[in-house]
């Protein structure tokens, strides 16, 4: 790691033309300390005592910046290491139960073979939503630490806060003791979203729905895919078969309601994108009470879309400060709209 990080994350951010605050400083100069505390060179190793704190924890609002800072201090490590979407990590972990069931110590099998791949773990963006998951994630990261593997985090949520009101939640307090006890835990607090700056301004988000409207995203993506072949691509997820119409050599072209109105989870758009190089998504509508299952299907989407680094066009009928959202996801929707705005720009390809 190279020394000096603060000042090598203001010439960053000064190359990529975003504004930097006291508060990202302060977070990068932890983090800064936490590698120092966690990578000892092997000389000191023999001198000094093992960190106690071998996560780290970044939460804050969304288009704070949570994902930017954790990605340039990963992009520099040397160490072993894994960047994952919390729904693959725990499918993986879940798929490896089923091959292995016969097995004992089933979790122990499990992060011992991590730690053959990784001794740095990075989930963006973690929440928690599934009972399943909640209930072996205490066990689970109990064994991470122990075999010695560092995690860090972004989360729009304080530790003690994941997982709130959610089903049989006194068994996932374990978790939270454990995350809290190795963790260093910080918030990033400013007040605008940098993702929405003058700098980042939308281009490939096209409203209201209208006859203009489609003639743009037809002649955008008739320019997109000009000299690539059409053909139809059938995607296999675990016995069901999904086909993708509009597949142009990894260019691909959605309806709103072929993603979200079937019953497809996070698992299914992992593969679904794993195919995919650009995405369009066609007639995104508004939110409400009635069609939140639908829209919790779009924010699992819009999360493994932006985990993978792929750019999207998008159309809808309002502009992306119009959107509304159902009473239950209105937190997580604030996340999906201001990835949408990073998505959608024509500064992210």
């Amino acid at each position: 790691m190279v020394k000096k990080l603060q000042k090598e994350f203001i010439s960053y951010c000064n190359n990529q033309e975003l504004e930097v605050n006291s508060n990202q400083i302060e977070i990068v100069h932890r983090l800064e300390k936490y590698y120092q505390e966690n990578f000892k060179t092997y000389f000191l190793k023999l001198f000094s005592k093992k960190s106690s704190k071998k996560g780290f924890y970044l939460y804050g609002d969304v288009g704070v910046g949570k994902t930017m800072i954790l990605n340039f201090f990963f992009d520099r490590l040397k160490e072993k290491k894994l960047r994952l979407h919390f729904n693959e990590f725990m499918l993986s972990f879940h798929d490896f139960v089923h091959r292995k069931k016969e097995e004992e110590n089933i979790i122990s099998h499990f992060v011992k073979n991590l730690k053959l791949n990784a001794s740095l773990i990075y989930f963006d963006e973690f929440q928690v939503t599934n009972i399943v998951d909640a209930m072996i994630l205490g066990k689970l990261f109990d064994q991470i630490f122990k075999e010695d593997i560092k995690i860090i985090v972004t989360s729009n949520t304080k530790i003690c806060d994941l997982y709130k009101d959610g089903l049989q939640r006194d068994q996932f307090k374990p978790f939270i003791q454990i995350m809290e006890q190795k963790s260093i835990e910080c918030e990033l607090k400013i007040e605008d979203d940098y993702r929405k700056s003058n700098n980042n301004q939308k281009q490939r988000f096209f409203y209201p729905l209208n006859k203009e409207t489609n003639f743009n995203i037809n002649k955008f993506f008739r320019t997109i895919t000009k000299d690539k072949k059409h053909s139809l691509k059938t995607i296999n997820v675990k016995g069901r078969d999904f086909k993708i119409e509009n597949f142009y050599e990894g260019v691909v072209r959605f309806n709103f309601n072929e993603l979200c109105d079937q019953n497809l989870g996070a698992e299914d758009y992992l593969e679904i994108i794993k195919n995919c190089k650009f995405i369009v998504i066609d007639q995104i509508p508004q939110f409400n009470d009635t069609n939140s299952n639908q829209q919790q299907r779009f924010i699992t989407l819009l999360d493994a879309i932006y985990d993978k680094n792929i750019p999207i066009s998008v159309t809808a009928n309002q502009n992306l400060d119009e959107f509304r959202s159902s009473k239950l996801l209105e937190k997580p929707f604030k996340r999906t709209i201001s990835r949408l705005y990073e998505l959608t720009s024509i500064n992210y390809n």
